[in-house]
């Protein structure tokens, strides 16, 4: 998660805990979050608990989802379809991703020219 998602869920500092392994980022540079957090996730009736990291970096989403959300669920993801499916009472269900949303974030994420590097010494990391 990007910090703009964690301060606008008002999470709290004292959730989080240290998280320092080294990410890479879709334009190929290295990352490192400052921290974790972990939150419930809830797809329909679903819901599981993941360790989501904040990376303080531009991103034009809110979140990426990873393996372990998908894991947690059972879930097969679908890029191509921009789908989610995953089993849950007795059948498989899925989500359905906004194409045209997807589409504007590849745009601006493309076009974006960083004006700074993200600021590292705000409380927390965030």
């Amino acid at each position: 998660m990007y910090p703009d998602l964690y301060k606008g869920l008002k999470l709290k500092p004292e959730d989080l805990t240290a998280y320092n392994n080294p990410l890479v980022s879709f334009e190929g540079k290295t990352v490192t979050p400052k921290c974790q957090i972990r939150l419930p996730i809830q797809i329909g009736s679903d819901i599981v608990e993941v360790d989501i990291m904040v990376v303080d970096t531009y991103s034009p989403y809110t979140a990426i989802e990873a393996r372990p959300w998908l894991h947690a669920l059972g879930a097969v993801s679908l890029t191509l379809h921009q789908k989610v499916k995953y089993p849950s009472e007795g059948r498989v269900k899925e989500v359905i991703g906004d194409q045209a949303m997807a589409r504007q974030c590849m745009v601006s994420a493309v076009s974006r020219r960083p004006s700074a590097e993200p600021s590292t010494s705000t409380e927390n990391g965030l």
